[in-house]
């Protein structure tokens, strides 16, 4: 064994270690920064025509997690046995440098105030009974005020293409009638809509809705970021989930923040590196650094750091503090511990309307994070009162470019033939004449609902796997239900020969062979407590003041909205707690 000293490492290059690097090294701090994947440039790999190889990129998931090497395992419900998630579907994390950060699509929003205090929220609006029993509601014990101009940093070294609606309690636009007010607007104008785009909006206009642009990391021109590094104007290729951009249009840590990074002699990005455990001390309330399987050498290396930095996918963050030991595992019987507690998940169901014979949706063409969406039944934007659940979801066309291969799976919708003519001709009218909207929506923690690690099964490194226990609720489905019903007076105004609601039903499980979406959160959340969260409000381990814990692990319930925005800024909050306060200071930064 070998070992190295550094005064921060970080585990994980995606969004969350990247922006943590930097800040970091602004702070005059040494970086080691360990990514188990490989290094990915988008020079490199990312050029045309190899970039937009969707056999490459789709199908064989070049830039995915490789589940043979380590996973998590699954089951619905505590008295089952779970079994490895062998083959990615449902969900597909990111591996190498970027992670999921480098593969994702580009919609990039701000959480809505409420959510961020839901639990208090909804006492105040609809009283503590209104709270299933079984539901872990909580707050994440920081406001929207104060992560404002942190969602502001990020947007601008996003290149987040928008349209405010209101600055500085001023109304300046068309933008979300239901967003908060903001300090300043988007760095970049709103992304054009496409044509599916267009129609929406002015369907669900007439339907009485309030559409407006999707927040997008999509550049919709030429910009430069924060950090002096440029970006080029999106081409609509429809190639970026899943996909690095060879335009150099999509906001990812390659492009937008490790450039400014890769040339500093006092950070090191270490590839290859499957990081095992944090070391703690004789007390276990310190972190001594952190040992890592080098894959290339096959052998184990130490690095020495008085900062610990943990900036992996979700649920690696939460898989590495199990297997540290730290923080109290999570126990669904008692409803005690924290590390594990408030597994959340994402609910999202497609409709489909099929238009007129000669309206062409040319749906080959697509942004990731482009499109058209409502709020009117995300968040608390309506009465739940009279409804019996809790949580929202926005409705969107969001025309992200489909794939020869994506569309011969998709077919004609539920009632065509699964082969032969019938397949063929209903594949050809889907393609050419039909869209999609998404309800994307929230999903609540629950007491039944968590991670821990599985007593039977092991990853290649001899380590336990993850297990996760998790299936859809009642509150979730009748929350997805409600609002797709809302979609249908959208369907009537677009004037469709016939359309498809698409929605969860009462009893339906988790089916890991049918993708959702990649927005998984919780299992190590952020609080005010530490008798129901592992991190306080600067996402600061409770038992370990050095280890700090960045993601959507932090997350205490599920959104409507997707989690990247929130986890930049929560990053960004993090960090400059630990810039002011920390480094000169260390210790816990919230007093028990």
């Amino acid at each position: 064994m070998t070992s190295k000293r550094t005064d921060v490492v970080i585990i994980g290059a995606g969004w969350a270690g990247a922006i943590l690097a930097k800040e970091m090294r602004e702070a005059g701090r040494d970086v080691v920064m360990l990514e188990r994947g490989p290094e990915r440039k988008t020079a490199d790999e990312g050029t045309y025509p190899g970039s937009i190889d969707e056999l490459r990129g789709a199908i064989r998931h070049r830039l995915f997690q490789n589940p043979a090497k380590t996973t998590v395992t699954i089951r619905n419900t505590i008295n089952q046995t779970a079994l490895p998630y062998r083959q990615l579907a449902a969900f597909l994390p990111g591996e190498g440098v970027g992670g999921a950060g480098l593969h994702w699509s580009g919609v990039h929003f701000r959480a809505a105030p409420d959510d961020l205090r839901l639990k208090s929220h909804v006492i105040e609006r609809y009283g503590a009974k209104f709270i299933p029993e079984t539901m872990n509601l909580q707050d994440y014990g920081v406001t929207y005020e104060e992560l404002e101009p942190f969602f502001d940093k990020a947007e601008k070294v996003f290149g987040t293409s928008g349209e405010a609606y209101k600055i500085n309690g001023q109304i300046i636009g068309k933008g979300n009638v239901f967003a908060p007010s903001r300090s300043d607007n988007f760095p970049l104008p709103a992304m054009r809509d496409v044509y599916t785009a267009s129609l929406f909006r002015k369907a669900s206009a007439e339907a009485g809705y309030h559409p407006y642009s999707l927040p997008a990391a999509n550049a919709s021109k030429q910009y430069t970021n924060t950090y002096g590094l440029q970006m080029g104007p999106c081409n609509f290729c429809g190639y970026c989930s899943g996909y690095d951009c060879y335009m150099y249009s999509k906001a990812s840590p390659n492009i937008n923040i490790l450039p400014a990074l890769r040339n500093d002699p006092e950070f090191t990005l270490i590839t290859d590196a499957h990081v095992l455990r944090v070391n703690l001390d004789s007390d276990r309330r310190k972190a001594t650094g952190v040992t890592y399987l080098d894959q290339r050498e096959n052998r184990e290396k130490t690095i020495e750091a008085e900062l610990v930095i943990l900036a992996a996918f979700q649920f690696h963050n939460v898989h590495l503090m199990l297997l540290s030991g730290i923080g109290k595992p999570y126990d669904p019987v008692s409803n005690t511990g924290v590390v594990g507690r408030n597994f959340v998940y994402q609910t999202i169901t497609t409709s489909r309307a099929w238009l007129s014979e000669n309206q062409y949706t040319n749906q080959f063409i697509g942004a990731g994070g482009a499109g058209v969406a409502i709020d009117d039944f995300n968040s608390d934007n309506f009465d739940h009162g009279p409804l019996g659940f809790i949580g929202g979801s926005p409705i969107w066309v969001n025309q992200a470019g489909v794939k020869p291969i994506a569309a011969a799976m998709t077919g004609g919708g539920k009632s065509a033939p699964r082969w032969g003519a019938g397949y063929k001709a209903g594949l050809v009218d889907t393609y050419r004449h039909s869209m999609a909207m998404d309800a994307h929506g929230s999903n609540m923690a629950y007491r039944d609902v968590y991670l821990d690690l599985d007593p039977t099964w092991k990853d290649s490194y001899g380590q336990p796997l993850l297990r996760m226990t998790f299936t859809w609720k009642e509150n979730d489905i009748r929350m997805n239900q409600y609002v797709v019903g809302k979609i249908e007076p959208i369907m009537k105004a677009l004037g469709a020969r016939r359309y498809e609601l698409g929605r969860l039903e009462h009893g339906e499980a988790f089916d890991t062979r049918r993708y959702q979406t990649t927005h998984l959160g919780g299992g190590a959340v952020m609080g005010t407590s530490p008798q129901d969260s592992a991190l306080n409000r600067y996402l600061q381990s409770w038992d370990v003041s050095n280890v700090f814990v960045i993601g959507s692990n932090a997350f205490p319930q599920g959104m409507g909205y997707n989690p990247t925005g929130t986890v930049a800024a929560l990053a960004y909050w993090a960090a400059y707690h630990i810039r002011t306060q920390y480094l000169s200071q260390p210790g816990p930064l919230v007093s028990l």
